[in-house]
Order: C-alpha cells, then structure tokens, then sequence
C-alpha cells in the first residue's frame, strides 16, 4: 500500500528505487531472565532460527546461476560457516543454561563478545568477518520473530525481487536509495564513494552538516523524516522528492510514472543549465558577479573548476581531521592538502577556512555527548586559540601552500576582539616560524567569517583588522534566531528571510562596500536559487556554493538588474513588503 513519509527537503531533485537500510535493520531484542524448565526451549528456539537460516542459504547457493559472482558464493560460504561455529553455538547455550537469559537475548550477548574478538585481529580480511557474523545473527533475530520473508505471492502474481536478487541477477539495473536513521559528515564523505540514487533520514535540518553533504553529493535527500528507517522495509521501492521534502513508499504504477516523467524533466534542464558553464556570470545592467564553490576535500577542486567556479570561496578543513581524534594532520600532510587544491584551481584564488571543530561537527562522535550545548562552546575560533601550537601548524601549512598560488585565511566564529587579536597574533607567530627555519611561503589575505550576530554589529570594527568578509548565513541564522539547526523539531523557525537576519546581511555588505572591501556569502542562502535576486538586491556580489548549485545561480544572475532589485530589495528591509513574499520580486 502506497503512502508518505514527510521531511524537510535539502537536496532537489527525484529518487526513485530501492531501499537500502543502514543501521537500521537490527531487530529489537527483549531482555529477561527465564525459568530454570524453560531452558531447553529456549535452546530450541535459537536452533531452530539458526537452522531456518542455513536452509535459506543453502536455497539461494542451489538457485544460483552459474554466471553468479564467486564473490557472492564465497558470501553465503562464509556466512554458512559463521552459522555452524562453535563458539557462537556454544556461548549462546552458555548464557541461557548459567545466565538465564532469553534466546534472544543469549544471542546477542555472544554476538558482542565474539565481535570484540574479531576487532582485535590484525588481519584486515578476518577483522572485516565480523560484519559478517552480524548480518547472520540479524538473520537468525529475524527468523525467531517470524519477519524474516514477506508471504508468499499467490499464484500467477509475479514474484518480489529481493535484495539478494537483484545482488544475483546483473541485468537489472536498479538505483539504490540509502535510509538511515542519522549519518554523520565523516559517513557522508563515505558515502561519496558510493553509488546511491538518493537519500532519507530520520532526523537532521536543513543545514545540519548531513544535509550539506548531500548536497554536496547533488543527489535528492529529505531528513528529519521522522521513523522513516522503522516504516520502511529493506528493498521497498521508494521514491524521493527532494523539492517537496517527502518519501512515498511502494507507489503506484501511475505515481511512478508521473516521478518518472519529472525526472526526466530535470535531467533535460540540467542539460540546458550546462551551456551556461563558459558564460560570464554578468547581470543584465553590466555588473560582474563572482561564483565561487565551497568544498570539503582536496579532491573536490576540479568538480569546482569543471563547473565555472571562478575560484574556492570556502574549504572546510575541518573534513581532513574528522574521526582522527588521536592522530589529527601534522603541518606536512596539510601543507600537502592545501597545496593540492591551490594547484588544482588552476591559478583562482582560494579560500581556506581555519578548522571549525564543534557543535554538528564533532572530531570525536563518542564525546559529543558530554557537551551540554555544543553550538556554544569550544568550537572553531575558541577550539583554536585553545590548542596555539596546533592551529599554528595549521597556520604554516595555510602559508607555506599560498607560495603556489592565491591564498585566503579565513577564520571562523569570531565575536571578541581579544580572539581577533589573538588570532593575528598566532598569525604573526606562525609566520615568524617559518621565517626562522627558512620555509618558503606566500603572502596571504586574511579574512573573518559573519557568523554571530556580535560580529554583524562589529563590521566597521573587523574591517580595521581583515581584508575581506564571509557571512556564513547557516550559523547566523541560528544564532540570531536561538534555533538548533539541525534540530528537525524546530526547522519550521529556521528562516533566512526573518527581518533580523536580513538587517544583519544588508548592514555588513553594505559597510563592507563603503570601505571598499570584498564580501561574499558562503552560507546555504548563497546557493538557493530563491535568494539570488534579494542577495543582489542587497548589493552582494561574491556567492560561494557548493559546485552542483553554481549554474542554477548562474542563470538567476545573467536574468537580473541589480538597478530594480535595490530598490525592491531596500522596500523589503523597509517592510514595504513582507519578507515571507520577498523571493517573489
């Protein structure tokens, strides 16, 4: 039966295909002790789940066809092995007879200490088995509970595909939609490597760090969908609506075809939008406005220049230390980095972000839990200035890779003047460093990010220190606002069009023009198609996106006239029209 899941939308576009579950698919397990004359039963009971099992992949073995990848039959060996180990039998006979535990429960507990064993093996091959042994007791869990296979087709219906059957039949070639209850930055970039139609999850906001990624990855996403990992069964057909922010699951022949027919609507735009890649980003009365591409990995670089970014507008390093806790970069490895993407650029400026570690951006994700409100402590600036000698590693690397082409530092999270005078002095100290051992590096300009509404207030007074402005909208939005970003329960108030957010983006991009300095925008606001005219209206003309999001802004650029858009844009600020109709002028 056909029916939706709603979310929030963070990524354009249609998905349709499979379901793929990630961490979502391990069957609850009740815990309780048992009576001394159950044990036998108990004992029977995961007997019987494990030998359901071994008859399901002894099946599949016999119903393989002989062009099958012997990768897939060595699978179901080694899982048929798992099933007939010893040490899980026996420990799980173990906890039921001595602990007195339930069947389920007694499983799971083996599972755990058998997994442990696994994690300490040096051999990557065998220390890898033990995802294996995870997938078999989930299929001896499912088996217990009687949910290990939909019923049975009635006779003359055609048959479900399974996942296993389209892992054994190559000539269907069908696109794979991940659904997971939360994915972290460090798991997205993971997920970079990998071929999925979309995306959906249960939690997260618009411009949490998951929905960036996504973005990053041009591929239609929803999160904060709620229980969508519960609703959905693996292998479901599903469909994404990454402009309407919903999942349908198992649609209807006519809604498939209509999906269907707008996704091939999209695709003939993007190919349109593609001849705009070489065209100057002009607006209709001669101004010249610069696209630039914010990436998370070096290897990022020439999608930014393949997609006419007229340089790098922001690098978050933070992606280089991520999930590296207890070995984080040394100056050579991200001297090596930066460098990479300097060159890569091909001579366009670069603007590399100091690390912004905190709040949805943990380095460690096991400690993230002991900080009250992440969003309001030791992140970006402030993690910096605690650790000096690291962040002037950073700072080293950042000038030693400006002698191969332009480079731009721009620091993160400032709000006091005594963190902008520290930070210069870290600046002049790293500097010195390098002098004294007689490294080569380059000149560099120095920026701050507009990301506290204390910084927007201090613009005349940042610009006494800073060459160029970035407002990093997704921050001031939050901040300004009192809203956790990637809070889903709260989205509903994120709103970059709120009069105070507004105000704070007009006033610093027009002191920034009256003192002659560069401002951009690096936010998601810059990359909404939405905002382009109200941005330019505003008198912005610096965006920073991410590089799938540059032709679609492009376009909005070569149709405006910044000389109309000032005025309606002024009438906005003046609540001479309301902000929540300001995209429509």
């Amino acid at each position: 039966m056909t029916f939706s899941v709603p979310g929030l939308a963070v990524a354009r576009g249609i998905a349709i295909g499979r379901a793929v579950l990630v961490g979502a698919s391990r069957v609850e397990v009740a815990h309780y002790f048992i009576e001394a004359h159950q044990i036998e039963s108990e004992i029977d009971r995961v007997r019987r789940g494990r030998n359901a099992v071994v008859d399901e992949l002894q099946r599949l073995q016999e119903e393989m066809p002989q062009d099958a990848p012997h990768e897939l039959a060595a699978l179901l060996d080694v899982h048929l092995m798992l099933l007939q180990d010893e040490m899980l039998t026996s420990g799980v006979k173990h906890w039921i007879t001595e602990r007195l535990y339930n069947a389920e429960w007694a499983l799971t507990t083996q599972l755990e200490v058998i997994g442990r064993q696994f994690d300490e093996m040096e051999d990557d091959y065998l220390r890898e088995r033990k995802a294996d042994l995870e997938q078999v007791v989930d299929r001896i869990l499912r088996h217990m509970k009687g949910m290990a296979h939909p019923v049975a087709p009635s006779p003359g219906s055609p048959r479900r595909k399974t996942q296993q059957d389209l892992l054994l039949d190559d000539t269907v070639d069908v696109p794979l939609v991940l659904v997971a209850h939360d994915l972290s930055p460090a798991d997205m970039l993971l997920f970079k490597k990998s071929v999925f139609a979309g995306f959906v999850t249960d939690v997260g906001g618009k411009t949490s760090h998951t929905a960036i990624v996504a973005r990053s990855m041009d591929i239609p996403a929803v999160v904060g969908a709620r229980a969508a990992s519960q609703l959905v069964r693996q292998d479901d057909w599903v469909i994404i609506d990454g402009d309407a922010g919903v999942m349908i699951v198992d649609p209807s022949p006519i809604i498939l075809a209509e999906y269907g027919f707008r996704q091939r609507q999209i695709e003939l735009e993007r190919q349109r939008l593609a001849r705009l890649r070489h065209t100057p980003a002009i607006t209709i009365d001669g101004q010249k406005v610069d696209l630039l591409a914010n990436i998370e990995m070096p290897d990022d670089a020439p999608a930014a220049v393949a997609a006419g970014a007229v340089g790098v507008g922001l690098f978050r390093t933070e992606f280089l230390f991520m999930g590296r806790m207890d070995n984080l970069p040394d100056e050579e490895e991200q001297y090596l980095a930066y460098r990479q993407v300097v060159e890569s650029m091909q001579g366009l400026p670069v603007t590399i972000r100091t690390i912004d570690i905190g709040a949805d951006k943990p380095l460690d994700k096991v400690h993230r839990g002991d900080i009250l409100n992440p969003a309001l402590g030791l992140r970006a600036i402030r993690w910096s200035l605690a650790d000096p000698a690291m962040f002037r590693a950073q700072l080293r690397a950042l000038m030693r890779a400006a002698a191969h082409g332009q480079v731009n530092i721009l620091f993160p999270m400032l709000a006091h003047p005594s963190e902008i005078a520290q930070t210069l002095a870290q600046v002049h100290l790293a500097r010195a460093e390098l002098d004294a051992r007689g490294t080569v590096h380059g000149p560099t300009r120095l920026g701050a990010m507009i990301e506290v509404p204390a910084a927007a207030l201090m613009t005349r007074y940042f610009l006494q220190y800073f060459d160029f402005l970035s407002i990093g909208t997704n921050d001031l939005i939050q901040y300004t606002l009192a809203i956790d970003r990637a809070d889903e329960s709260v989205s509903h108030l994120y709103d970059p069009l709120h009069p105070a957010v507004l105000r704070l983006v007009a006033d610093v991009i027009s002191e920034c023009t009256a003192q002659g300095k560069s401002v951009s925008v690096c936010g998601e606001t810059a990359g909404d198609a939405t905002m382009t005219r109200l941005l330019l209206g505003l008198g912005l003309r610096s965006f920073s996106m991410h590089p799938a999001q540059i032709l679609a802004i492009k376009q909005e650029v070569l149709r405006a006239d910044t000389r109309k858009l000032s005025v309606w844009a002024q009438n906005v600020l003046s609540g001479a029209e309301q902000a929540s109709t300001a995209t429509a002028g």
